[in-house]
């Protein structure tokens, strides 16, 4: 994932967005219908310390193999040395609008045992860690926040800057915040304004839900049609 990448970014050989569906508001709870990944935030919003570990203890409870647990979170509060740090290994562009988030997450993934970790390295490390970060996600939106993930920056600065041990891996980074208000994104480039108003869409179920064999859409898809 690539500060070129989002939801809302088409994949190429893809539908493009007037061929794909959108999200069904009777369908989806409202935590997720509601999700986006903003690039605009309200630089006055701060994060508390209680509403962060909230935050963060949707991803200790989530499921992992095992209970390996194997995921790790470096955070940054807009404006402290962490957060400073954070910044200096993004990308161009995701420098242009993360610093306005409340606050910046690098996620870690195990990607092998030390002498002295209790759990064995999981092939499923990197899986568990992406089910952490959606826990991470709805939690955020239960609390009227929105978060953007994004891949845009120096990993191997980043695993320098925190002194990262060799058996983890910084594997994406995530902007906390709440959206900003009307009128705020006049201040972001062109560019910024125009990615964050693209309208959301996937792919219709049947492209990737198969039964049978891989290629042939699910049963129970094309008999609800008939």
């Amino acid at each position: 994932m690539s500060e070129q990448t989002s939801d809302e970014t088409v994949t190429p050989g893809r539908p493009v967005a007037s061929q794909a569906v959108t999200a069904q508001p009777e369908v989806l709870t409202p935590l997720l219908r509601d999700r986006e990944s903003v690039m605009v935030y309200d630089r006055e919003h701060e994060l508390s310390p209680d509403a962060l570990r909230a935050i963060l203890e949707a991803a200790r409870w989530a499921p992992s193999a095992g209970n390996s647990q194997p995921w790790g979170f470096i955070v940054g509060r807009r404006g402290d040395a962490t957060h400073e740090a954070m910044l200096e290994v993004l990308t161009p562009p995701n420098r242009v609008w993360a610093p306005s988030a409340s606050a910046i997450v690098f996620t870690l993934h195990q990607v092998a045992t030390d002498e002295d970790h209790e759990v064995s390295y999981s092939d499923y490390a990197m899986f568990d860690l992406g089910q952490a970060v959606a826990h991470i996600t709805v939690q955020a939106r239960s609390m009227g926040l929105q978060v953007r993930q994004f891949g845009g920056f120096d990993h191997r600065a980043a695993t320098e800057a925190f002194a990262v041990p060799r058996h983890w891996a910084v594997t994406t980074g995530i902007a906390l915040g709440l959206p900003a208000r009307g009128g705020e994104d006049e201040q972001m480039p062109d560019w910024v304004r125009t990615r964050a108003r693209l309208p959301r869409s996937r792919l219709p179920l049947e492209e990737f839900v198969h039964s049978g064999k891989f290629g042939h859409p699910a049963d129970f898809l094309t008999d609800a049609e008939a």
